[in-house]
This record gives structure tokens, C-alpha cells and sequence, in this order.
């Protein structure tokens, strides 16, 4: 797939990449470019991009791959306590540049955010005006402390990175995320690679095989395309979430 030859794809085109039997590595493809089509066609392939800028675009279908079953999520008693203070506030696709700029620029333990380059936020604020890419914030007052971003297709969930200002921010996002997309019936969020922050919250390694299987299946239901604040107004009230911030509430009320 060669840059200056690779047509750009409109969001209802599609660009099948090779059959995953032939896939002998990570990377299942070069070039091409980041028009919505070629990037939803990646996500329900399970293919996503990851490269540096000034490189060509690196397509990844990782093995074994990271993913978080919303029915698995594992909270600890310490992040019971910080849900139940109150001390944050989580908004769904209210600030969806400011989150993806925050996860270019914030340093993580375990990724690396330079990847998340200009031609990357423009890419995937296309694909969130369209309605298949969503934020989560998380606020400290008026201030944006933590969020995360990724893509939505069929009931799976695509994260792509996240980042944390304040201490716990990032797990707090990600764990109102995860109680909202099992009520709403998701099948996984995709973590890509394993880092030690997901895995603490209870995402594990499956082989590839297994997560492309489980991928069409969740593929098989319609997407909930649009911007999820407006459809959801409100986030982050699920049953799980109400149980881990009843303290809070209680105390409020």
C-alpha cells in the first residue's frame, strides 16, 4: 500500500487486508493512509496503526493481543475509595482534541504518546465528528486531569491510549468506561498491548485467534454511532457505577 497511489477511502468503504492465515508477524501492513474508510476497515479486521511520525504507517494486528472483558474488571479497595470520595468528575465526548492531545504529550510508564502526531489527531477527530470515535474526561473541578480515547464498532470498544495529570484519574475513565459499555453490552475494549496499568484492572492476554473470533462476533451488532454525551446523557450512571459510588451519594444526599 503506497502512500502517493492509496486512494482515500470515504467511512462506508471498505479495504480488506490480507487474510489473517497469512499473517507471520505483528505488522500486517505498510503504507496506505489515515482516511476513515482505511481505518474502520482496520478496526473490524482487527488491524490498528501505530507509528512514528515521518514513517510510513504501520499497520499491527498484535499476538497474543490485550483485552479487558467489562464482566472481568478488577478494582481494587484503594480505587473503591477514591470512586466513592467524589473527587472526580467523568464526562463522555465533551473534549475528545483535548483528551488525544493530552495522550500525545502526558508521559505514561508504559507507552510512548509520540506516535500520536498532528496527521494522528486530525485522523481520529474525523472518525469522532462521524460519530465512531469517543472520549472519556475526567475532571478535577474545571480541570480536564485524565481521559482516554478510542473507537466503537459493532458492541467492541478499540482503546487507543490514555493519559493522567492527578493520580488515579486514568483508572477512574477507564473503569466508568468499562461499567458503561457492560450495561450497554459490549463484548471487550481492545488494550492492544499489555501494560501493567490495564492489567491491574483486570485485562489479560488472549491469542489472536480467539480475540479476531470474538471480534466478528461483536461485530454482528449494529454501532452506536453519534456522539455518546448526547446519546448518553447520563454517563456515568450504570448499575456497577452506582454500587461503587453509593457511598458518595449517600453522603450528599
Amino acid at each position: 500500500m503506497r502512500d502517493e497511489e492509496f486512494p482515500w477511502l470515504e467511512y462506508d468503504q471498505y479495504f480488506p487486508f490480507p487474510p489473517e492465515e497469512t499473517w507471520e508477524d505483528d505488522i500486517v501492513g505498510v503504507g496506505g493512509n489515515l482516511s476513515p474508510g482505511l481505518l474502520i476497515s482496520a478496526y473490524s479486521q482487527g488491524v490498528f496503526p501505530w507509528f512514528n511520525e515521518g514513517e510510513d504507517i504501520l499497520w499491527w494486528s498484535l499476538d497474543p493481543r490485550f483485552v479487558l472483558y467489562p464482566e472481568n474488571l478488577r478494582i481494587s479497595r484503594s480505587m473503591k475509595k477514591v470512586l466513592k470520595s467524589g473527587k472526580f468528575r467523568v464526562t463522555l465526548d465533551c473534549a475528545f482534541k483535548d483528551v488525544m492531545t493530552g495522550c500525545g504529550k502526558v508521559p505514561r510508564k508504559d507507552q510512548d504518546g509520540t506516535w500520536i502526531s498532528g496527521d494522528m489527531l486530525k485522523a481520529y477527530s474525523t472518525l469522532h465528528e462521524l460519530g465512531f470515535a469517543h472520549s472519556v474526561e475526567v475532571w478535577e473541578d474545571e480541570s480536564l486531569v485524565g481521559g482516554l480515547y478510542g473507537v466503537s464498532l459493532g458492541r467492541a470498544f478499540f482503546g487507543e491510549s490514555m493519559f493522567a495529570i492527578k493520580a488515579n484519574a486514568s483508572k477512574t475513565g477507564f473503569i466508568a468506561l468499562s461499567s458503561f459499555l457492560e450495561e450497554k453490552g459490549f463484548s471487550f475494549i481492545d488494550c492492544q498491548q499489555h501494560t501493567e496499568h490495564l492489567g491491574s484492572l483486570g485485562a489479560c492476554d488472549v491469542p489472536r485467534s480467539r480475540f479476531l473470533k470474538e471480534l466478528r462476533m461483536a461485530l454482528k451488532e449494529g454501532t452506536i454511532r453519534g456522539n455518546w454525551s448526547v446519546l448518553f446523557p447520563g454517563f456515568p450512571v450504570s448499575t456497577q457505577w452506582n454500587r461503587l459510588t453509593r457511598q458518595n451519594q449517600e453522603v450528599q444526599g
